[in-house]
């Protein structure tokens, strides 16, 4: 099979490509030729950046058996890939999307599932990192409306994988390790507003197959699917099992959100599973039509956890520079408790 991934070079592309490899796959990669690989003379290779136009051009008028789109992001990326790989150039197109479709729908339901999609939009927050969020959540819907208009009036065979937080060895913006990080050094585990909302993520090996599986099936053409564990402990309960598979006691202390940005800590920079621009998905319709079985969580972590103590990195996790006002923001709650005073304890 030939198959076009688009990006490629990072995570989960990363792992895909090595996969479609291994399995006596023709694999292309399309990207700006940034950042290296390893892949070495068993890939062909096409430089284009997509932001500034000329993907048609790039391709050529090449055809392929499939194509993995990791860097499709705004209703132009789709308008463009239609243009590049329409017309019977591609016999499957898999688009891979995110649960920030769902959190930019008035009320949208959660745990949120594909019928769920359509509906009103929320307002363009003001605040600017609320608005980076929902820009990105908005645009993703851009460029699927485009790939379903595609399909719906010429048959351009797409598929939308909607995913929510992906974990996984090789994560590049090292967001479990921000977690383990602190766990290691023995010190209190901060946790904003007390941890006690649902994470469903999903582990990066389990899109890899999915993916590897479901390529050129022709039932999935013009459907859209979330991906993601069923799993659904609370924040406070997957740090826990975190620290148990270490080794080390969970010493998790509560704070508010406030009192971290007093000290010039970012809650979300500290604990990126505390952004309230966290989806919650419901995988049943991929478990039902796909066939789709996520790896238990406890496996999963023991994997990523295993795999970054065996390969420890250099530098320390985004955030961690801050540690130090983390600590000491730690032990005047500790004094509070003991004065009979706290006060910086959960929202």
């Amino acid at each position: 099979m030939r198959v076009l991934v688009l990006g490629g070079t990072r995570f989960m592309g990363h792992f895909l490509v090595y996969r479609l490899l291994a399995a006596g796959h023709q694999v292309t990669l399309l990207n700006r030729g940034v950042t290296p690989d390893a892949f070495g003379d068993r890939v062909a290779r096409v430089r284009c950046d997509r932001a500034a136009g000329g993907l048609e051009q790039a391709l050529g008028g090449r055809e392929f058996d499939a194509a993995v789109d990791f860097t499709a992001y705004t209703a132009a990326d789709g308008r463009a890939a239609v243009g590049a790989l329409g017309g019977g150039r591609v016999g499957h197109y898999l688009m891979i999307s995110t649960g920030s479709v769902y959190l930019v729908r008035k009320g949208c339901p959660r745990p949120s599932r594909e019928r769920d999609y359509d509906g009103p939009l929320l307002p363009e927050p003001a605040d600017e990192a609320d608005r980076a969020a929902w820009a990105y959540g908005t645009d993703k819907r851009g460029c699927e409306d485009v790939l379903a208009a595609a399909w719906h009036e010429h048959g351009f065979p797409a598929t939308v994988l909607r995913i929510p937080m992906v974990n996984g060895e090789r994560d590049p913006h090292r967001r479990l390790e921000r977690y383990i990080a602190r766990v290691l050094d023995g010190g209190p585990l901060l946790v904003p507003d007390g941890g006690e909302h649902p994470v469903r993520h999903v582990y990066s090996g389990d899109v890899v197959r999915a993916i590897a599986r479901l390529l050129l099936v022709p039932s999935t053409f013009g459907q859209a699917y979330n991906l993601c564990m069923e799993e659904t402990p609370t924040l406070s309960e997957l740090l826990a099992l975190v620290a148990e598979l270490l080794g080390a006691p969970a010493r998790l202390v509560p704070v508010t959100s406030a009192a971290l940005r007093d000290r010039g800590v970012d809650p979300v920079a500290m604990s990126p599973f505390s952004d309230r621009w966290m989806s919650l998905l419901d995988p049943a319709k991929a478990r039902a039509e796909l066939g789709f079985q996520h790896t238990p969580l406890r496996r999963w972590l023991e994997t990523v956890i295993t795999s970054l103590l065996a390969n420890p990195p250099s530098e320390p996790p985004p955030g961690y520079e801050r540690r130090a006002e983390e600590l000491s923001l730690a032990a005047s709650l500790d004094d509070a408790r003991a004065a009979g005073t706290g006060n910086a304890g959960p929202a």
